[in-house]
């Protein structure tokens, strides 16, 4: 993995750029947004998916495998954190000397002189953006955004707007959202992830403390997670806002109703705020309090602001909802961490009533999955019926000898309620002969697991 250098200064022009990487979901939203600020956009990634192929239809030239040759006249290159420094296109523009960007140098950028929203956090940063811009939206705001995931409701997962404001989820993985010239910081969460890159958890919490006390306006931060209040202790920032069901939260969540669309209500000021989400999970309704928090704190007023959040209907990998076939439901999920995993499958219990939870699980990362076994395998164990674990997804990482699905499923304390299953019409199969009508298939993991999902509709629509 290529570690950027985030103390380079930005370049003053960029003419055509060409990204590497150009299909993931943060990538192609910066590209889209290049081609919206009229540059000349090209790009290369392993295979096809529909970021591509809408990326073609706005006349990116996108070439499949990665070549020197496809950096063609670019007079810059992006890439992404998961590239390795051997790309034959990362080396080319080295050669070439031309600009070489890492993806939040090339939004930092874009965002110019716009008022900054900032959201980082270990989880829930895609959703908490994707309610901070729709109620903008709704509030007549038209910002300019990139999200981590497509925005259901908008169909795209960045956009230009006309407004002063520029709402972005930043990304902590490797240090890149101390880039930013942030006006209005939100964090969910101080979880300790990304350890390959910090370290350690102190390190990482460091980090959390200079992106929130750059804000040059507000901090609004979590009062329920551990790791967020003891960054709060750390900050000496003058404009903080709490969040959460804390009994001294600024905004807090009390009276939380989680069954199906969540309910709940926000005390703030001396005055209740209630709303009902259009998406499940109690962890929506913490998402949505952060959401909350950062428009009173732009200076929007308070119910029209929850009004607004309430009208967001999910990012596409977000609980998302792929099919029903013998009345088994086929759902999609980003979830890649134990806690973000154990909301996810939260929310699914929320909506399943009396049926079950038949979770497939893709491990992503070998750092993680040695790491973080255990705890995959507890909470799956708690929260699902049943679980099926894959082998690792490596992404940027070179595989680990002794390091695969396994590690996962041996954690668990009674081997009937798992199965590692590395062949996934095998997995798609023993998935759908378990699954009775009013169950919940539900495939979790930030890797290329929604590939599988085609299979598991079918497995379920075979006669049996």
């Amino acid at each position: 993995m290529i570690k950027p250098d985030l103390s380079l200064p930005l370049p003053e022009h960029l003419g055509s750029v060409h990204f590497v990487g150009i299909g993931g979901s943060g990538m192609s939203g910066i590209a889209r947004l290049f081609v919206a600020a009229g540059h000349r956009v090209s790009g290369s990634d392993r295979s096809e998916n529909h970021n591509t192929e809408d990326l073609r239809a706005l006349g990116v030239t996108v070439s499949l495998g990665h070549d020197a040759a496809n950096v063609g006249d670019a007079e810059a290159l992006v890439y992404t954190g998961a590239l390795w420094p051997d790309n034959p296109e990362y080396l080319e523009a080295v050669r070439r000397g031309i600009p070489v960007l890492h993806r939040s140098q090339a939004l930092a950028w874009l965002i110019n002189s716009k008022r900054l929203v900032a959201v980082a956090g270990a989880h829930g940063k895609t959703t908490s953006t994707g309610m901070i811009v729709t109620a903008l939206l709704e509030l007549g705001a038209d910002p300019s955004f990139v999200n981590g995931g497509i925005i259901q409701s908008l169909g795209v997962s960045s956009s230009f707007g006309g407004g002063e404001l520029f709402v972005v989820e930043a990304d902590e993985s490797d240090g890149s959202f101390l880039l930013y010239d942030t006006a209005v910081a939100l964090v969910t969460n101080v979880d300790a992830d990304h350890l390959d890159h910090y370290g350690d958890h102190d390190a990482f919490d460091a980090a959390f403390v200079t992106f929130a006390d750059r804000a040059s306006e507000l901090v609004v931060i979590s009062s329920d997670d551990p790791g967020a209040v003891r960054v709060t202790r750390a900050l000496a920032h003058a404009n903080i806002v709490t969040f959460g069901e804390d009994a001294a939260a600024d905004v807090r969540v009390h009276s939380i109703g989680s069954e199906g669309p969540v309910s709940f209500s926000v005390s703030w000021r001396g005055e209740d705020y209630a709303t009902t989400l259009r998406v499940p999970g109690r962890h929506n309704a913490l998402n949505a309090a952060g959401a909350f928090a950062v428009l009173v704190g732009l200076g929007f007023e308070p119910r029209a602001s929850l009004d607004a959040i309430a009208t967001f209907g999910g990012t596409e990998r977000r609980f998302e909802l792929h099919g029903v076939v013998r009345g088994v439901s086929v759902y999609d999920d980003y979830a890649h961490h134990p806690t973000e995993v154990g909301a996810a499958l939260s929310a699914a219990r929320s909506v399943v009533g009396e049926g079950r939870i038949i979770a497939v699980h893709q491990p992503h990362l070998y750092s993680r999955t040695q790491a973080m076994a255990g705890e995959f395998a507890e909470t799956y164990e708690r929260l699902a019926d049943h679980t099926i674990v894959l082998d690792v997804f490596g992404a940027r990482e070179d595989p680990v000898p002794g390091v695969t699905g396994a590690l996962v499923s041996e954690r668990f304390a009674d081997p009937e309620h798992v199965d590692y299953l590395p062949d996934w019409q095998q997995a798609a199969d023993r998935a759908a002969a378990i699954a009775r009508e009013g169950d919940i298939i539900m495939t979790l993991s930030c890797g290329d697991v929604y590939r599988i999902v085609p299979q598991l509709l079918e497995a379920l629509g075979r006669d049996r």
